[in-house]
Parts: structure tokens; C-alpha cells; sequence
């Protein structure tokens, strides 16, 4: 497929994504997730963390940061610039109508009501987004732990999310070492 064919299709998606960012960044990953890791197959559930752990470290917006990684991804800059104009142009078009108007839809019984609702929706997609994520991502048992580790000091330590993935850094690189050399004697042994 050629670069303006999958930039065309790309910002189909992502303009789609941006329609639907009710959640935040979080909800328009449970859509990738949906979409590319589930549906079309065209990335595995570790690429889509892995992309999302690098989006969510880099400075910026994490959605912003994925989508152009994504973008990169599949098809190189072009593609990644595309995805995210094509994902923040939707919500800047509403926002411009709901700035203009927001006089008339702040004291609106039925725009509260309706976000009141689209918020208590938006919890299921994004529980459903990370629980999917955490089925496929984790190669090695000790990344249960690990998780449930930065969990903790994350929540209740108030641990710096630089601090944690430089933690998840050094810990993946034991972890892999570890279960590689564990894999590596097994098929060693079993040449023998």
C-alpha cells in the first residue's frame, strides 16, 4: 500500500479516534487496542503497550505522543503527522462550537446530563483497555509483580513516574536476562 494510501486510511481512523475522545487519551487507546490489536491483527498487544509506555514517557500529550508513534510506525513521518492531525482536529472543532456557545451550554440541564452520562460510560472502555493490555504484555511472571510494585508506589507513595519506568527500565532488564538465560540453558540441555 502506498504512503497516501495508508495516510488516507490513517486519518480516517484517527479522525474517527478524535470524534470519540470523551475519557481523555486513555479511551482512544482502548479504540487502537480494538481496532488494530483485536480487529485488523496489524500489531500484537505488547507492540501496542510498548507503544503507549513510550508515548506516556515522552513530554507532551500521551495520545498525541501515540499517535505519532503509531503513524511512524506504519508508514514514517508523514503518517505519523497525519494521525495526529487527524485525531486533534474533531475536538477542535467542538471545542471552537462549545467556546462560542459556552455561556448557553454551561447552564444546559441536558449538555450536564449527557456528560454526566458519557463520563460514567467512559470507565468500562478504558478498564477493558487496560485489563486486554496486561493479558498480552507480560512475557515473564515477575512483570505481575513488577506491576503491582509501581502500582503501590505510584498510589500510595506518591513515587515519581520518572522514578518508576527508570525502575521498569533496570527490572526489565533483569527479568529478560534472567528468563533468557533460564530458556537459553533449556534449549541448550536439549540439544544434548
Amino acid at each position: 500500500m502506498s504512503t497516501w494510501r495508508k495516510a488516507l486510511k490513517l486519518f480516517g481512523q484517527f479522525f474517527q479516534f478524535g470524534c470519540f475522545t470523551f475519557g481523555g487519551g486513555w479511551s482512544i487507546i482502548a479504540q487502537m487496542q480494538k481496532l488494530y490489536v483485536e480487529k485488523e491483527k496489524s500489531i500484537t498487544s505488547q507492540e501496542m503497550l510498548d507503544i503507549t509506555s513510550v508515548g506516556r514517557s515522552l513530554p507532551g500529550t500521551m495520545i498525541g505522543n501515540v499517535a505519532m508513534l503509531y503513524g511512524y510506525r506504519v508508514g514514517g513521518l508523514a503518517c505519523g503527522i497525519v494521525c495526529v492531525v487527524a485525531m486533534i482536529t474533531p475536538p477542535m472543532i467542538v471545542l471552537s462550537v462549545i467556546t462560542y456557545f459556552y455561556t448557553i451550554f454551561k447552564e444546559n440541564m441536558w449538555v450536564v446530563s449527557a456528560m454526566t452520562g458519557v463520563r460514567a460510560a467512559i470507565v468500562p472502555i478504558i478498564a477493558s483497555a487496560a485489563i486486554n493490555m496486561v493479558k498480552g504484555a507480560f512475557r515473564f511472571p515477575p512483570c505481575f509483580l513488577l506491576a503491582a510494585l509501581a502500582f503501590v508506589l505510584y498510589f500510595f507513595f506518591n513515587v515519581s513516574c520518572v522514578v518508576l519506568v527508570l525502575l521498569g527500565v533496570v527490572c526489565g532488564f533483569l527479568i529478560c536476562e534472567i528468563y533468557e538465560r533460564k530458556e537459553g540453558k533449556r534449549h541448550g540441555s536439549d540439544a544434548d
